[in-house]
């Protein structure tokens, strides 16, 4: 089913320059559909990647804490609440 569609003037000649002599408006918009989801994809993995590298980080740094925190503390003390 082929449909028409509205655009701007200034958004058609965008695509006339984006095109190549033989290459439709269709190819243009699919092409553009297409770097647009690669890129998305990217940008998500860049994001789990460094959600990685930060959970990573504060797990290093919660075992140093711990670390301290239990240094020269008897484990059978206790402590009274306020």
């Amino acid at each position: 089913m082929i449909t028409t569609i509205q655009l701007n003037e200034d958004v058609k000649k965008a695509l006339d320059r984006m095109k190549s002599n033989k290459e439709t408006y269709e190819e243009v918009i699919l092409n553009l559909m297409k770097i647009a989801e690669k890129h998305k994809r990217e940008q998500e993995q860049l994001l789990i990647e460094g959600y990685k590298e930060m959970a990573d980080e504060s797990l290093r740094i919660a075992r140093e804490w711990e670390v301290t925190l239990m240094d020269g503390l008897d484990k059978n003390e206790k402590w009274d609440e306020l």
